[in-house]
């Protein structure tokens, strides 16, 4: 369930916005939207597991305040985001 060291890397080189960068709002939310991604996928074939349900919930609600917090601060920023990870259609 979990992202690989080596697919965790490729979204932060992806989405970094200087070397070095892990902590921007950018870098955490590409890494939520995979993992969202791939607890959604798990949850198709395993519908009562509940906990897994929870666990996306939770994961929702971050991605949530995070985009939130930088469409208040940069929203040219926020725009590139939303249209690079393919959210809000």
């Amino acid at each position: 369930m979990a992202l690989s060291k080596e697919a965790k890397q490729a979204i932060i080189k992806e989405y970094a916005r200087f070397e070095g960068d892990t902590g921007s709002p950018e870098v955490q939310i590409a890494i939520l939207t995979s993992e969202i991604n791939d607890l959604n996928a798990h949850l198709q074939n395993h519908i009562h597991d509940f906990h897994s349900k929870r666990g996306l919930f939770m994961k929702i609600g971050h991605r949530r305040n995070l985009l939130k917090y930088l469409r208040n601060s940069d929203v040219t920023r926020y725009q590139e985001l939303i249209a690079k990870l393919g959210l809000r259609r």
